[in-house]
């Protein structure tokens, strides 16, 4: 689970308790506005001293005398009951007393007490049979004993406003809250996706800038995706100057050859006995163009779909001992001269501790492993020794290709592998377009490996391959 879903999880909940209190406070007011209205039996002394004076004055001076009794007495009050139910004094009596009368004189007789008196509730007996049933109301002082006045009870049965607006106040408080915490955690979750929104729109007008980090600093989901899209501005924006810059060195590598076409056609044209020589330098010219092209078609493809590679063994020695026949092959014709080879000719070895096997595409490790030995040979050996190393370590593959060359400027070590880059140090007029050590770094990662570039301590460049072992 995420901060996220936490805070998502907390708030809401938050806004259930606060529903939940606000409804169990609404129906608690509600029960004790109720517990309150409705009326209850007076079980203390007074009531009690008040029954015994009605049944003695029933039984001494009869129904009338009783009459005569309830009509001035006010406090406590009494009320007596014939046996229709109706009061003597042709009073109101409320529908939950006389259930509550009832009740208690049922459960008086189930006890097996005394059914004459049960928590404030008597029967009383006139002299002639009549059976009546009395009982006292507390809280007297809020009704009035007149016969025939407004209900005595009215005002306890009834919350009145006071409920209403007590009810009202509760449920109102609850929805302004509830209002509150949703607003809340709209405006909170709406912020950063505001931001978000706004670092699209300015990323679909070209403007690949990061602003998303600078909007907010949380620490949600929300917030890791906008820093997650500041990432991923700032890596196609380098990917888009490094395109430009592509191109623009594409162009620049392309005019060259194109221009000492053109010179050369223009030659053809002024000398027409020379046209031999000008068709060489035109066809060399076009071996040049080809192939840069079929360089830039390779650093396309590894860019475009580093993982659609071929996957089958390869033998890293064997790959090593043709790539380094052919670089024998290449040096001793271009130091031979006058049919001997000289003393200070560049001479390339290897050194391998048996079989080194990885799984990859062996077109692609052909290309970038001779791409690594032709550039030590063209820029660092300087009529010293080449060596290419193989040898197993752990679970990698590693090949170590060292020159005696100039090495390489510390500050330009970072760059060797940049298209088209090409050191200052090593600038000796050797042809190339700083494509090689390009296409070797790409195919290296596609096949989940590492190169990298040191100046040794004795003097010249070391550059190392490490892969993944079968």
């Amino acid at each position: 689970m995420g901060r996220l879903f936490w805070k998502f999880f907390l708030s809401i909940l938050l806004a259930q308790l606060t529903a939940t209190i606000a409804i169990g406070g609404a129906f608690w007011l509600r029960d004790q506005a109720r517990q309150k209205a409705v009326p209850a039996l007076d079980s203390g002394p007074p009531a009690a001293i008040a029954l015994d004076a009605a049944a003695a004055t029933l039984r001494h001076g009869g129904e009338a005398a009783l009459r005569g009794l309830l009509a001035d007495m006010q406090r406590p009050q009494m009320f007596v009951l014939d046996e229709t139910r109706r009061d003597l004094l042709g009073r109101a009596v409320p529908a939950e007393l006389l259930r509550e009368a009832e009740r208690q004189l049922r459960s008086g007789e189930q006890r097996g007490l005394e059914t004459e008196w049960w928590r404030g509730v008597r029967r009383l007996a006139a002299p002639g049979g009549e059976r009546y049933v009395a009982f006292v109301l507390r809280h007297p002082g809020r009704a009035q004993a007149a016969r025939g006045g407004p209900d005595p009870l009215g005002p306890a049965l009834d919350p009145g406003a006071r409920r209403r607006i007590g009810q009202t106040v509760v449920i109102g408080a609850a929805l302004v809250a509830s209002l509150l915490f949703a607003a809340l955690l709209a405006w909170y979750f709406s912020r950063p996706i505001r931001a978000l929104r706004s670092a699209f729109e300015a990323a679909a007008g070209g403007d690949l800038a990061p602003r998303f980090g600078r909007a907010t600093k949380a620490g949600d989901e929300l917030s890791d995706l906008g820093r997650d899209f500041d990432r991923m501005s700032g890596r196609l924006r380098t990917l888009m100057d490094g395109q430009r810059r592509l191109l623009h060195d594409v162009s620049h590598e392309l005019r060259s050859p194109l221009a000492r076409m053109q010179a050369a056609v223009g030659l053809a044209h002024q000398q027409p006995d020379k046209v031999a020589s000008t068709l060489e330098r035109i066809d060399r010219e076009c071996n040049r163009m080809d192939k840069l092209v079929g360089e830039l078609l390779t650093l396309s493809r590894l860019e475009a779909m580093p993982d659609a590679l071929r996957r089958e063994p390869v033998d890293l020695t064997e790959l090593a001992d043709g790539i380094v026949a052919d670089a024998r092959f290449e040096a001793t014709r271009h130091d031979v001269r006058d049919g001997r080879l000289p003393e200070n000719a560049t001479r390339i070895l290897i050194e391998a501790d048996g079989s080194v096997g990885v799984n990859g595409d062996p077109d692609l490790l052909w290309s970038a492993l001779e791409n690594v030995v032709r550039n030590a040979a063209k820029h660092g050996a300087q009529g010293g020794i080449v060596t290419v190393a193989l040898c197993l370590e752990n679970d990698l593959a590693r090949i170590d290709v060292l020159d005696r060359g100039p090495g390489i400027a510390p500050g330009e070590l970072a760059a060797i592998f940049q298209p088209f880059f090409r050191a200052s140090a090593s600038r000796t007029g050797v042809d190339g377009h700083g494509l090689g050590l390009a296409i070797a770094q790409r195919v290296v990662q596609a096949h989940g490996g590492e190169i990298t570039a040191r100046n040794r301590d004795d003097g010249g460049l070391q550059v190392t391959i490490t892969l993944p072992r079968t």
